[in-house]
């Protein structure tokens, strides 16, 4: 009992309101002119209506570190109804917490309402604002794990900046001052590169364990080392990444494999212990030299493109993290004398299954995945007309992509990769000139049968 009533305190659930650090616009170098002007504008609206208004977490955090911001999200302390009556081109979404898009042109803020601490009884809250009741029915219920399963309960500035998971999300920027309000530290926490949870880390991990993999990233992305206490328990904690739901779980990892750090999120991964069972198809591929050089390889272009601003698939990602576990089921089907086509399929199913029983990969990227997959094999097919019926499918540009990754790895020749860049890039005779002889034995064609005028079939001619 007293052990539970000390993780309720430490978590966040029982606390005294903390007093934040409010900082000046010369010590933490953020000037109102480096805010979105979607964001300016909703957190300028809100607070000419009477409401608290922030640009909060991600945003400021990046900021601070120099970094240009991805998005900017807003926290304010009027409820979404408010918010969604303030701003004409917005829209209420979400369940489990409410919250608001505003929309401003092509750009979009999401406006969030302060959370309150989470409570294991139903019962209503409430706080009273300039605008009126915010009030709210506590729903919060565990699963026997720890992990909070519906949590939807207004509070203040304070309540909210402690339900955060790191010091470094829980920064707040009023762009009317000029000022960041820190309540944990979080400024400090950046000056030093560290990584510290807000509370006692094992039951915030209990509570949501996808802040394992948070941690993973963040601590890649903003190059920090995670602190002593902050990291202890995640390899104890690991297996309870099998209880999230598979939905969220491939969110969370499709944000950590296109940070645009992906080499160094997948190292820390296995460093901390996460790999195994996260992403199953890693946890034998990180073993083996050919697989591990493949896939990096795959997340170092991944990255090298993020970075540069081009666009990337995260079909021909998830593809390339899949595709030694494919080899490896396709040799045991072809082992059951099945032939080498229906074989591939049958083990690109088999891996399919296998990962999205853990993540929920969306049936638009295990398409395209299965696309990739099925066209290796024909790119060793330079006869006939293959090669040019390879050249008009429509994904022919991402299959080169990634089988010029496999010669890269030394998976096959780099002769093939090179005959396939001259070849899609030459002239019709050339092309022609090209192409191999097929050494394939040839089949033998039997005639159509001539029918007869009576209908019985004429015998076969030599």
């Amino acid at each position: 009992m007293i052990k539970k009533f000390f993780g309720r305190v430490f978590s966040g659930r029982m606390f005294k309101p903390a007093k934040p650090r409010i900082i000046a616009v010369r010590e933490h170098g953020i000037t109102r002119d480096r805010i979105g002007s979607c964001a300016l504008r909703t957190c300028d609206a809100l607070q000419e209506a009477g409401y608290g208004a922030f640009v909060v977490g991600g945003a400021v955090r990046d900021l601070i570190l120099g970094r240009a911001p991805k998005d900017f999200d807003v926290a304010t302390d009027a409820t979404p109804e408010e918010v969604r009556g303030l701003f004409r081109r917005s829209r209420v979404i979400g369940r489990r917490f409410k919250i608001v898009h505003v929309l401003c042109g092509r750009d979009m803020v999401e406006v969030s309402t302060f959370r309150g601490p989470a409570a294991e009884t139903e019962k209503v809250t409430g706080k009273v604002t300039g605008k009126g009741r915010i009030a709210a029915k506590d729903t919060s219920v565990e699963d026997e794990h720890g992990r909070l399963l519906r949590d939807n309960v207004w509070g203040d500035q304070s309540q909210d900046a402690t339900r955060r998971d790191f010091t470094i999300n829980a920064l707040f920027y009023d762009p009317a001052k000029e000022q960041v309000w820190d309540y944990h530290g979080g400024v400090a926490d950046l000056k030093s590169r560290r990584l510290r949870m807000i509370g006692e880390p094992t039951q915030r991990y209990r509570e949501d364990p996808v802040r394992m993999l948070r941690a993973v990233r963040f601590a890649a992305a903003c190059n920090l080392e995670i602190d002593a206490a902050t990291r202890k328990p995640i390899k104890t904690l690991a297996e309870l990444l099998s209880n999230v739901p598979p939905s969220r779980l491939f969110d969370e990892m499709l944000k950590l494999l296109l940070s645009g750090h992906a080499v160094e999120c997948v190292k820390r991964l296995r460093k901390e212990g996460l790999h195994h069972g996260v992403l199953p198809l890693l946890d034998v591929i990180l073993e083996q030299p050919l697989g591990e050089r493949f896939v990096m390889l795959a997340l170092k272009n991944t990255d090298l493109r993020i970075r540069a601003g081009k666009p990337i698939s995260p079909a021909f990602l998830f593809a390339a993290l899949g595709w030694h576990e494919v080899l490896a089921a396709w040799e045991k089907v072809k082992d059951r004398n099945v032939p080498p086509v229906p074989a591939l399929h049958e083990a690109m199913d088999q891996v399919i299954d296998r990962q999205t029983e853990q993540l929920a990969i969306p049936r638009r990227f295990t398409s395209d995945m299965k696309d990739l997959w099925a066209m290796q094999p024909r790119f060793e097919q330079r006869a006939g007309q293959r090669p040019f019926r390879l050249l008009e499918h429509p994904r022919f540009r991402a299959a080169y992509d990634f089988m010029l990754l496999r010669c890269e790895s030394g998976e096959m020749d780099t002769e093939l990769g090179e005959w396939w860049t001259q070849f899609q890039d030459a002239d019709v005779d050339t092309r022609t000139a090209m192409l191999k002889t097929d050494s394939s034995p040839a089949k033998k064609r039997r005639k159509r049968r001539r029918r007869k005028p009576g209908g019985s079939p004429a015998p076969d001619t030599e």
